[in-house]
């Protein structure tokens, strides 16, 4: 019994939340909730004037004439003024008159109520687009790395989407719905008050069947949105990956993975979609019942003069107007549903912490002195990456990195840019702990190359730019020549125009990740890391491109402090300083002269490419 109190209870807290992407449409809403009570005030009126018609013409053919007119207040004096329900069955015509402009002052609010509405709605859709877009790029790169693209991507758009469409229609219509039923309960007690509770008889049994599956499809819809973000996610993932899916003949693999995603979505749809079946049936079926209860004893009670037959059609039409919206109260509550659900995603995003700097953290200068002391790092408690390393690096130096695969090359260089911090030990730059210097600033003056570099679907010159928008011409050709890129660049039709595709699939790896270090020394960096990003090119330009960096490449003409990530000996052996890690640990460090010397990793790497190089060398000999 206690969770639907705790589903209400954190319902509620979500749409106290919602306010504050409420803020400047209020007055749109109250303007959509203002032509509600119009239109419905019209709409009540049109059975009023059609029963007083029907009256009058009744009272005439009976010889009653000079009766008064059965019509609100407002018509009723101007009417029997002249005359009474004779005048008014000899100028019929005026009571068509009234209904076309009832009409049309009900089609002009009508408009206005979902033009106001609308525009709401979309602001506030807009504002959740911008701040949940804007937060994802402020949280944790560890939240990123755990979650699923393609369920990130589904509460940005169908989510919101949700939301939207739950405020742009339903939230008036539960106004509507309010309005219409004071409305209709003050206007038929005042005709007759026992055919009024009889016409009301069904009414909590459809308001109970109603909440009834409000609390059924909240838990179902939470599901089927989770099946379909899961089918999102693996959808962005096969389709990112699909040379991998060919390359390994593995189309029929995915399709399997595919088809059991859909399955679980198909399911969860058929549940709800047998819910929302029970619920239309049974509504229907209590609608027609109310609705022959109100015409059967509308016709006793006008049977014994207590109420006129144009009554009876007034409490006949109201009762039609009632049903229909209390009915869609299902609907109302489905997409209330709906929308907590979407909102309760939303603000597991929101909710999470963005990415924050040590209180007092600030700018400070990065060409200096990196010391690593002591430091250990793991993801989880249990499995340690790197332990107790330590080592210092001149400014300008060029320290190169030799490790197996999972040793923690690329999580020391992680926590250099505060992508993650040290558990225990500290990481110092000119005897600054690098967790005072501000993160953004840290970022933005370290060069970070990735061994997969990332491309957007646009042009060369556009990817190149992404570091800095205000390249000049020269500026971009001149980091090109370093990486060699500008062969290849101006071997295409459009040069610098042309278009890469996604991910830059049109461009092979070498030239990808030539385009990727040509970005990265577009802009001036304090410190520059190459995360075996020189492994896709061949020998002569990896050479190339590493004896251009030593040449100078800075504006300032200052070689930042560089460290490059390689299995390749020929990439390391220029380094000022070699560090060799072994289990998370630093097993060797010194130059390439003095490790080749020394019994251990390094020297075993360099005889087997050593040795490799010399066979390749008499093959082609």
């Amino acid at each position: 019994m206690k969770q639907p109190e705790k589903n209400t209870s954190e319902t509620m807290f979500l749409l106290r939340r919602f306010r504050e992407f409420m803020a400047g449409s209020g007055a749109r809403y109250l303007g959509s909730i203002l032509s509600v009570a119009v239109t419905v005030l019209t709409s009540f009126l049109t059975p009023l004037l059609i029963a007083g018609a029907v009256d009058a013409v009744t009272d005439t053919l009976n010889g009653a004439g000079e009766k008064p007119v059965n019509l609100p207040a407002f018509f009723a004096g101007w009417f029997n003024a002249r005359g009474g329900s004779e005048y008014l069955a000899r100028h019929i015509w005026i009571v068509a008159a009234l209904l076309i402009a009832v009409s049309l002052l009900g089609g002009l609010f009508q408009y206005l109520r979902g033009k106001w509405s609308a525009e709401a709605s979309e602001s506030i859709a807009e504002r959740m687009r911008q701040r949940l877009y804007s937060h994802l790029l402020d949280l944790n790169y560890d939240y990123h790395v755990k979650a699923e693209t393609g369920d990130l991507i589904q509460r940005c758009t169908t989510d919101v989407e949700t939301v939207r469409r739950f405020l742009a229609s339903q939230v008036i219509e539960i106004f509507r719905t309010v309005i219409m039923v004071v409305l209709a309960l003050s206007l038929m007690s005042s005709i007759h008050g026992p055919l009024t509770l009889i016409s009301l008889i069904l009414i909590p049994p459809l308001f109970g069947l109603a909440f009834w599956f409000f609390h059924w499809v909240q838990k179902l819809f939470l599901e089927a949105d989770e099946a379909d973000g899961k089918l999102s996610a693996m959808l962005q993932e096969s389709l990112t990956g699909v040379r991998v899916v060919r390359a390994f003949g593995r189309q029929r693999y995915e399709s399997d993975r595919f088809t059991v995603c859909a399955d679980a979505v198909h399911d969860k749809s058929v549940r709800i979609s047998r819910v929302m079946a029970v619920y239309w049936s049974g509504s229907d079926m209590l609608s027609m019942a109310q609705t022959g209860m109100t015409l059967l004893f509308g016709i006793y009670f006008a049977t014994k003069g207590e109420i006129t037959t144009g009554n009876v059609l007034t409490f006949v039409s109201y009762i039609s107007m009632l049903i229909w919206p209390i009915r869609q109260l299902g609907r109302i509550l489905q997409d209330l549903g709906k929308s907590i659900v979407a909102m309760r995603r939303i603000y597991e995003i929101l909710d999470t912490p963005a990415e924050a700097d040590t209180p007092g953290a600030g700018p400070a200068p990065l060409y200096a002195d990196i010391e690593f002391k002591n430091v250990g790092f793991g993801y989880d408690s249990r499995h340690p990456i790197l332990k107790d390393v330590s080592f210092t690096v001149k400014a300008g130096q060029t320290v190169a990195i030799l490790g197996a695969t999972g040793s923690g090359k690329s999580t020391m260089m992680n926590l250099l840019q505060r992508l993650y911090d040290a558990k225990t030990g500290e990481i110092l730059i000119g005897g600054r702990d690098i967790r005072t210097i501000e993160k953004k600033y840290l970022r933005g003056r370290v060069g970070y190359v990735l061994q997969e570099p990332f491309l957007y679907s646009r042009s060369i010159r556009d990817n190149l730019a992404i570091t800095r928008e205000d390249a000049t011409p020269e500026e971009l050709d001149r980091v090109a020549r370093i990486t060699h890129s500008d062969g290849f660049i101006r071997q295409f039709k459009e040069g610098y125009d042309t278009l890469v595709g996604e991910r830059g699939v049109t461009l092979s790896g070498g030239q990808k990740q030539r385009i990727a270090i040509a970005r990265t020394l577009l802009r001036e960096n304090d410190i520059l890391i190459l995360d075996d990003s020189l492994s896709a090119v061949d020998t002569e330009t990896d050479r190339a491109i590493r004896e251009a960096l030593v040449e100078g490449r800075s504006r300032g003409g200052r070689v930042p402090t560089t460290f490059i990530i390689s299995h390749r000996l020929t990439t390391l052996a220029d380094a000022d300083l070699i560090l060799v890690l072994e289990d998370g640990k630093i097993a060797q460090q010194g130059t390439h002269e003095q490790l080749i010397h020394v019994d251990g990793l390094y020297q075993r790497v360099y005889r087997i490419q050593a040795a490799l190089e010399d066979e390749l060398n008499r093959e082609v000999g």
